[in-house]
């Protein structure tokens, strides 16, 4: 078949899984379903019928999936979600995808297929509980960050490959869908009727706004380390003993806080969310519990290998300086918090939303879901800048939700 690029259909992606090497046996019945779900790409699960082995090809549009071929996008963040993956696979090959190949004329990853996991955002919608992913994800962005960043890698080698992951056209869709959109009356936000008062509320707050400035400048400016850019609970696959980040077309050099602050989130807006999908007070603060528990694990899952890094596998000389590390960690939590707050608000009403809130069916439940969301997240951007410990991001939560239930 051709390599020339357009978007295949289910026969020619068969026909290209059938001619790898050393994946299939010459006699394999092979299968495909399309099974992209997101915003931007085709994804193809492969699968023999005799032998039972699968595989995954994902092929990114030239265009957001999501709008149409009015937005379109480069194809090259195949190119960078691949090399991310198989970076991020070098230092914590347990919890990424393998990668097979990547065929650049078609924008074409070949990767492992996971259907043995979910994705971990609707496992948290049926709320299950995963005792090992704080351990895991808090690892994950350890070592990730840390040597890609000037203090685990050679800083000129470094600079060469800021150069290689510069993502403008993705990083724009995420400089103005959350940075840019919720804070003004643009027309990429969708917003229900019933929330236009909360809404407006935060298009006319000054002091939130000086908050997301700054967050939004260090977004633009600051290259601390290779992000995934799109760490949310949609982007890991997980299972009880197994966790698998995907899906980093988003990556780019920017601020550790960022990848954190998405991870933290996620889990918050499905705290918010349980206004929906909890049966009762009882089931609704038991989950709760878990996910808060989940936050501050991850935190300090991330701290407390991230520094480890930093004791025994630091390349810059400066680093040993006293306090250094200190002010450095401070730094990360606190922008960690911010970006948390900016992920959260986003997501109920800019351009998309999570099914942990859209999904909720009761409009009265999925109000005060949003509107806890809100609450959390407009409290995070404003504290995050005086924090000095994950526990005000948790308290932070509490306290909104306290309040939401003295007015239900």
């Amino acid at each position: 078949m051709t390599t020339t690029y357009h978007a295949l259909t289910e026969a020619e992606a068969i026909a290209y899984a059938q001619a790898l090497p050393n994946i299939f046996a010459p006699d394999a019945v092979l299968t495909s379903r399309e099974i992209g779900d997101g915003n931007l790409n085709l994804v193809f699960h492969i699968s023999d019928e005799k032998s039972g082995r699968s595989l995954i090809l994902k092929q990114a549009l030239p265009y957001a999936k999501v709008v149409g071929e009015s937005w379109p996008l480069t194809l090259d963040r195949a190119r960078i979600e691949s090399e991310a993956l198989q970076l991020q696979g070098s230092l914590c090959p347990d919890l990424v995808p393998h990668v097979f190949a990547y065929e650049k004329e078609l924008a074409l990853t070949v990767m492992e297929d996971l259907s043995d996991h979910v994705i971990m955002r609707k496992g948290l919608i049926e709320k299950n509980k995963y005792p090992l992913f704080a351990k895991h994800i808090g690892r994950f962005m350890a070592r990730t960050l840390f040597f890609s960043s000037d203090l685990g890698m050679n800083q000129q080698e470094k600079k060469l490959r800021v150069g290689r992951f510069i993502n403008p056209e993705l990083c724009k869709i995420t400089e103005d869908l959350i940075f840019d959109d919720p804070y003004r009356d643009s027309e990429n936000n969708s917003i229900e009727d019933h929330l236009k008062d909360a809404v407006q509320a935060i298009w006319q707050d000054r002091e939130l706004h000086l908050e997301v400035a700054i967050l939004r400048n260090t977004f633009l400016t600051r290259a601390d380390a290779l992000l995934h850019g799109d760490l949310h609970t949609g982007s890991i696959f997980i299972k009880e003993d197994s966790t698998k980040v995907i899906d980093p077309e988003f990556a780019y050099y920017g601020p550790m806080g960022f990848d954190i602050g998405a991870v933290l989130a996620n889990l918050l807006l499905n705290y918010a969310g349980q206004e929906g999908w909890s049966a009762g007070e009882a089931e609704r603060t038991y989950y709760r519990e878990y996910l808060l528990e989940t936050v501050k694990e991850v935190w300090t899952v991330f701290e407390r290998e991230f520094r480890a890094l930093w004791d025994n596998e630091t390349v810059d000389p400066m680093s040993e300086t006293p306090a250094y590390q200190d002010w450095y960690m401070n730094r990360v939590l606190q922008e960690t918090i911010g970006f948390a707050g900016c992920k959260m608000v986003r997501r109920i009403y800019g351009l998309s939303h999570v099914a942990d809130i859209d999904g909720i069916e009761d409009a009265a439940a999925r109000e005060r879901a949003q509107r806890l969301a809100l609450a959390i997240g407009t409290t995070l951007i404003k504290r995050g800048r005086q924090a000095s410990s994950i526990d005000e991001l948790i308290a932070a939560a509490r306290e909104a939700s306290a309040a939401k239930e003295g007015v239900r």
